[in-house]
């Protein structure tokens, strides 16, 4: 399963304190694939830094950079979907270019792509995501 992740998502189970720590740990150990783009991994790093620390944020971009199931993508296309947050799109155009199963994300801009036919990409929650990954 290829699946791109929110920021938002990573700050959130990062610490080995969050009941969420089970998605990083399983990306860790390979048991899913996470496709990234450039512009993906700036804004893992810049928020990452700004909620843990510099070290955290290095150590952790390291880390996705020497994981065999972290893709590196580069959409030649921009889809424009979401028009509330611009930004967002990144994850999107990732989403597609990957052939993604799934935007994993806690941001409520995102419930535009329930109304979008084509391209079809399917955003779900970190409680959702939680459950398909100890179902798995």
């Amino acid at each position: 399963m290829t699946v791109v992740i929110d920021c938002n998502i990573f700050v959130m189970c990062l610490t080995s304190a969050s009941p969420y720590h089970f998605i990083y740990q399983s990306l860790v150990n390979g048991e899913y694939q996470l496709a990234v783009t450039v512009d993906i991994l700036l804004e893992y790093e810049e928020i990452i830094q700004r909620k843990y620390s510099d070290s955290t944020a290095k150590a952790f971009i390291t880390l996705l950079n020497e994981l065999p199931n972290v893709h590196y993508l580069h959409p030649h296309y921009q889809w424009q979907l979401i028009t509330k947050d611009p930004d967002d799109n990144k994850y999107c155009d990732c989403a597609i270019a990957g052939q993604a199963s799934y935007i994993i994300t806690e941001d409520r801009h995102f419930d535009i792509l329930k109304t979008i036919p084509f391209p079809s990409l399917s955003a779900i929650g970190i409680d959702r995501y939680l459950e398909i990954l100890k179902s798995v």
